[in-house]
């Protein structure tokens, strides 16, 4: 496994290279977050070994499971948690993240102040856009993210650093980033999390700070059995 996770990493940030090339950009600025969910603890580690220190989780309860003893070997670690991120588990999320992608709404804002307080830490946050306006998915209408934003700063004093966003599927995902991009610069937010295995070099091309790679860099996923 382990020849094999090397070898797929190398190749995302050969992959990332050109993109910020063509882009006229530095590729020291963009971040990989490689996407270890329902990946064991073992391939996480073979991926440290290889040089990779940045992840993502899915569940909070997912990365309890794998990225504290790993944290004791490994403190360069960083983690980021990118899913759709429950009230009940924001202290958990904040005691163990660096960077929590998925703030979503009012709820969980406080949520997440309260944690910080209790857990004195304060994780990075990303808001999630829902950048295509799909009422299936989680993310902050884009019509209200400014007015989120300054409810986070002003109400609460959260650390937002960034957007998020991920894209309609089967569609052309670059008119999405380019509008989140648009959304980062008019905001002032300096970060970009955008871009996935299968469209992250167009993501790269229209400012994405941040990639989640998953599938590219661990395989297939395994669910479990009857999932």
């Amino acid at each position: 496994m382990s020849e094999a996770i090397a070898l797929s990493l190398a190749r995302i940030h050969a992959r990332i290279e050109a993109a910020a090339s063509r882009a006229g950009r530095d590729p020291a600025g963009i971040s990989l977050v490689a996407v270890s969910k329902t990946h064991p603890a073992e391939a996480v580690t073979e991926a440290l070994a290889a040089g990779q220190t940045v992840f993502g989780e899915n569940r909070v309860q997912e990365a309890a499971q794998k990225f504290p003893l790993l944290r004791e070997s490994h403190p360069a670690l960083r983690l980021h948690i990118i899913g759709g991120l429950q009230t009940n588990k924001a202290r958990d999320a904040v005691r163990l993240a660096d960077v929590i992608e998925s703030l979503d709404r009012p709820k969980l804002a406080l949520a997440i102040a309260e944690a910080m307080v209790k857990e004195n830490r304060r994780p990075e946050l990303m808001i999630q856009v829902n950048i295509g306006d799909e009422p299936q998915k989680s993310g902050m209408a884009r019509a209200e993210v400014a007015g989120f934003l300054r409810a986070c700063r002003e109400e609460w004093d959260l650390p937002v650093t960034g957007l998020m966003c991920i894209p309609p599927a089967e569609r052309d995902p670059r008119p999405h980033f380019r509008a989140l991009a648009a959304m980062a610069k008019e905001l002032g937010l300096a970060k970009l999390s955008m871009g996935m295995s299968g469209d992250f070099e167009t993501a790269i091309e229209e400012g994405a700070t941040l990639v989640r790679v998953g599938s590219a860099i661990f395989g297939a996923r395994p669910y479990p059995v009857g999932a």
